[in-house]
């Protein structure tokens, strides 16, 4: 875990105090609406259909415990009693007062988190794989990173008024599990042929209204021009960027207005200009940020006995630890998912109670520390694997042991329309029935790894088009319709999914997830996966069986009549 400096606890301390005067004088009316909403955006404030709704950052998804509990505290003071869990790996609090913004903000400087720059026309919290600095298949820690860029881009005055938001993403790892290919810009860490640490950069990944991957403007830059290279990216963005549309202001249209050579043309000849300049970072200055990370000294630890034991009689535990249990870099020890997606529940809530009881499980089995996912759940990124069954049975009592990783269930889904002034339709009870719909676990790891997205609008903050079932909430005449796509993925193969046909009412849900497994199932060769049986047949099998079957159903509802 990356622990403050003084600078950064100033920089904090000053942000609430400032925010607490200008909510004061918006309160007083010294300040107009239209005065007041670029600050509370600047402070992660929305106002959404119901209340306002404030966005904590989590920078690359780390906590400690005693922000968790404070986390708690606040829900349970200022909220309904929970919280929610981002695709941008941040906490959502839906039901704040206004006037109770400031104090909130000011209990959240006292452990270090904040809400700057969680919304707004900026660049927005940096993202990476929940499982930096222990996954077994890691090649360089991307933390110290992440970190660096956070420093660089918060209040950089030259990219606070961007022509919309930014999003940057950095993997260190075989599997791509930051997503790279779906953000303004994606790095990833590399070595070069001569064992030289680098990045591979991407730029212009985006969903939202037209959805795009990210392409490669550079295939290698030098670890010490990251900055340079990415100031450059932005200056040609600011430059260029339709200020003029919003639909069109993302950096996505610009590159593919541009081509990507073109785009990589004008970066390169802007980081000319910048090479070598006062953002050249050194050896010295990544040694302070790195130094900053608190990380455990682990050794390896022999396989324990009682362990294997316990997976070979238990049932139970063994699905949890094949679902839920990742492995570690260090040997005897393992990470562990906490599933927010138990049934009837709104993917990514996490109660008071269990974000107290979470602090407390941390501190006793992971070193203090959890990790918040884009997928919407919560890891412990470093457990003893002599602990794994103790960990599992107090996890259970909690309601957080649901071994549904990667399955049917663990679907992601944005807030929609039960809070979002955004949103066309509802997401949380399509993803409440669907769940429901597939209420036998033996058969979701039968079906095996699906993952599901939900959308409640076009801005795709449930990342529908990477879902290998994705579905997007649409207005259709004043009522909710929503539309399905297949063979959406995310990682190293990521894709987009292609529409199915037609919209489907938000009663037809399950039943149209039901014809897509079907078929799947009918289809699928061995050992392989719906993903892999999407690309191989293509979506006319499954189209053609959805709307059959949704006709048979309407044809027996109409004999019904």
């Amino acid at each position: 875990m990356y622990q403050y400096d003084e600078y950064d606890q100033r920089i904090v301390d000053e942000r609430v105090a400032q925010f607490a005067d200008q909510t004061r004088r918006y309160l007083a009316g010294e300040l107009s609406e239209d005065e007041f909403r670029p600050l509370r955006l600047q402070n992660g404030l929305y106002i959404q259909r119901h209340a306002p709704m404030l966005r904590i950052t989590v920078p690359y998804g780390n906590l400690r415990a005693e922000q968790l509990r404070t986390l708690a505290h606040i829900a349970r003071r200022y909220d309904r009693g929970y919280a929610h869990v981002s695709t941008r790996q941040n906490i959502q609090f839906n039901w704040p007062r206004l006037e109770d913004v400031p104090e909130i903000l000011g209990l959240l400087a006292r452990v270090q988190m904040h809400a700057i720059q969680t919304s707004g026309n900026c660049i927005r919290n940096v993202t990476s794989d929940p499982f930096a600095g222990v996954a077994a298949d890691e090649l360089i820690d991307p933390r110290p990173w992440c970190e660096i860029l956070r420093q660089w881009s918060t209040f950089h005055p030259e990219f606070a008024f961007l022509p919309r938001k930014f999003k940057i993403a950095v993997n260190g790892a075989r599997d791509d599990r930051a997503v790279i290919q779906m953000h303004d810009i994606g790095l990833e860490l590399k070595r070069g042929a001569a064992g030289e640490l680098g990045f591979r950069v991407l730029a212009g990944g985006g969903l939202g209204r037209t959805p795009i991957l990210g392409e490669e403007v550079s295939a290698f830059v030098p670890w010490q021009h990251l900055l340079s290279y990415c100031t450059a990216i932005l200056r040609v963005y600011n430059l260029h960027g339709r200020r003029d549309n919003a639909y069109k202001a993302r950096i996505k249209i610009l590159v593919k207005a541009l081509g990507i050579e073109e785009f990589a043309r004008q970066v390169e000849a802007e980081f000319a200009h910048l090479k070598d300049g006062p953002e050249t970072l050194t050896a010295a200055e990544i040694d302070r940020v790195a130094g900053r990370f608190s990380d455990p000294v682990l050794s390896p630890l022999p396989e324990d006995v009682a362990y294997a034991a316990h997976l070979a009689a238990d049932k139970a535990f063994a699905n949890w630890v094949r679902r839920n249990v990742r492995a570690h870099k260090v040997a005897g020890y393992a990470s562990v998912t906490l599933s927010l997606k138990p049934a009837g529940v709104a993917p990514g809530d996490i109660t008071a109670e269990q974000l107290d009881a979470v602090a407390e499980l941390a501190e006793r089995y992971s070193f203090g520390e959890v990790r918040s996912t884009h997928e919407q759940n919560i890891v412990m990124a470093s457990v003893r694997q002599a602990e794994l069954f103790e960990l599992w049975q107090k996890l259970r009592e909690i309601g957080l042991a649901t071994p549904n990783i990667g399955l049917l269930t663990d679907i992601i889904s944005c807030p929609g329309g039960d809070f979002c002034a955004l949103a066309n339709a509802k997401s949380i009870p399509i993803a409440n029935a669907i769940q429901d719909r597939f209420d036998d676990l033996d058969y979701l790891h039968d079906i095996g790894e699906i993952e599901i997205n939900i959308s409640g609008c076009m801005n795709a903050c449930g990342h529908h088009h990477v879902g290998h079932i994705g579905i997007l909430g649409v207005d259709k005449n004043g009522a909710e319709w929503y539309q399905v796509t297949i063979g959406g993925a995310q990682g190293n193969d990521a894709a987009l999914g292609k529409v199915i046909g037609p919209s489907f009412a938000a009663a037809e849900m399950p039943a149209v997830i039901s014809s897509l497994i079907d078929t799947y199932i009918d289809n699928r060769h061995e050992d392989e996966r719906f993903i892999d049986t999407v690309r191989r047949l293509g979506i006319e099998p499954f189209k053609t069986r959805v709307y059959a079957e949704r006709a048979a159903r309407q044809q027996e509802e109409l004999a019904h009549v």
